[in-house]
């Protein structure tokens, strides 16, 4: 349900938290599908709010994500993922947005989503980077 509707109580300041994140990114675009904000780039959704659907008892986002990410999320954080239904057997993890996860942890999940359906194009056209971990320094053989 949208926060037009019930929902839960709460959930119009987290919907809108969460859509500054998503309508930064270059194309992205927000419509309501089956009663929620839904988000897409390039035609194709990345994320779609859960506010209190089919009475889920909390307000969250089920996001895009790349294999293996929904299970390792989920295992070890279930306070603030979980697989949603419909979509998350294709590996979308959700991802609860009254749960007090860290609001740069809701925005990287959101970015990656963008990421796996945004078109190259979008992709070129100066989208942040991904995160990158440092490789090891390498030591130098005296000789």
């Amino acid at each position: 349900m949208s926060e037009g509707r019930r929902g839960r109580p709460g959930s119009a300041a987290l919907i809108a938290k969460v859509r500054k994140v998503a309508l930064a990114l270059p194309g992205a675009s927000e419509k309501l599908s089956h009663g929620e904000p839904t988000f897409f780039a390039g035609g194709k959704c990345f994320f779609t709010v859960d506010n209190d659907h089919h009475g889920s008892g909390h307000v969250a986002i089920w996001c895009k994500a790349e294999p293996g990410v929904q299970s390792g999320l989920v295992d070890a954080e279930p306070r603030h993922f979980f697989v949603p239904p419909y979509v998350g057997k294709q590996g979308w993890v959700g991802v609860r947005l009254d749960s007090g996860l860290d609001w740069a942890k809701v925005a990287a999940l959101v970015e990656r989503a963008w990421r796996e359906v945004a078109p190259k194009k979008l992709l070129a056209d100066g989208a942040p980077s991904p995160p990158r971990r440092a490789a090891p320094a390498r030591r130098r053989a005296r000789g």
